[in-house]
């Protein structure tokens, strides 16, 4: 955890929107339930993340690492102040926690092959090493010894960087990354932090969401409205890998929760330039979040 100056206490954290491919609808996305007594979002459809922690930034994982000559985490995050130890931890906690939570593990081979559970006996052996992570039994590192595995950090592509607002008890200052599903893998839920899944579109995640059928928290809202706008995996990678991406706090004001691009916005040293002609803030309508234009 650390300070800002505002001295509020923040966890960092790192969240993973899996993708793949779909035949019928082009592409979809991952989401999946968080249980009902967690002490955070209990209940919401989330993208699967969480804590950054110490062990994901030890510098004993980088022999388990197959990263391309350029690959430098904290550019690629664009926060060049970032050291490159922090900055990497935010990578290996979205391939822990995505692990952890719902079984997909981004590594594989040192050729760059991703690891297939299509062998039931290979699926076995890495349903226990998921068990034991998640128990604090094992590291990553031991987990990648024992496999003869790497990870594969540069398959995360910086999305976005938001941060709790301040009038939440618990804060987090997480990265989103977008990540394709490896081939032979197949997410489930860990049926403790996360319970339902589903693949879903874009758009119909948003119609679930406004029948109340799903509850999607203000982040995963305003990032599923925006991949809306893409209609093929390619595209929206494509888009994703010259995507300015900054940090969002979101300012409390009134009945609504505004966002940096917001005319109304006024917390220094997140305030964008002013954009009106795409959502800028976000409202509850009859218990449901909502996004919403600026109306002078």
């Amino acid at each position: 955890m650390y300070s800002t100056g505002d001295k509020k206490v923040f966890k960092k954290a790192a969240t993973v929107i899996l993708v793949r491919h779909s035949e019928s609808t082009g592409w979809k996305l991952f989401l999946a339930r968080r249980h009902h007594k967690q002490s955070f979002m209990a209940g919401a459809y989330v993208f699967p993340g969480g804590q950054v922690e110490n062990y994901d930034n030890s510098p004993e994982l980088g022999s388990y690492i197959k990263k391309s000559p350029d690959f430098n985490p904290a550019r690629i995050l664009q926060e060049n102040e970032l050291p490159d130890q922090e900055a990497l931890g935010f990578f290996i906690a979205a391939i822990r926690e995505t692990f952890e939570e719902v079984g997909i593990l981004l590594g594989g081979s040192v050729s760059g092959d991703f690891v297939s559970f299509h062998d039931k006996n290979i699926r076995t052996r890495y349903i226990e090493h998921r068990r034991r992570l998640y128990a604090s039994e094992v590291t990553l590192g031991e987990i990648a010894r024992e496999e003869d595995i790497v990870f594969f950090p540069d398959v995360l592509v910086p999305y976005a960087h938001w941060i709790t607002p301040e009038f939440e008890k618990m804060r987090f200052d997480t990265r989103f990354f977008l990540a394709k599903l490896p081939p032979e893998q197949r997410p489930v839920a860990d049926a403790t932090e996360l319970t339902e899944s589903l693949w879903v579109t874009p758009k119909k995640a948003l119609e679930m969401h406004c029948r109340k059928e799903i509850m999607l928290m203000p982040p995963t809202l305003k990032t599923i409205e925006e991949l809306c706008a893409f209609k093929s995996i390619d595209e929206l990678f494509a888009a994703t890998a010259n995507k300015e991406i900054y940090s969002i706090l979101p300012q409390l004001s009134g009945n609504c929760i505004l966002l940096p691009h917001d005319p109304e916005y006024s917390i220094e040293g997140y305030k964008r330039p002013a954009a009106t002609s795409i959502p800028s803030r976000i409202t509850s309508e009859n218990g449901v979040w909502k996004t919403a234009y600026y109306n002078k």
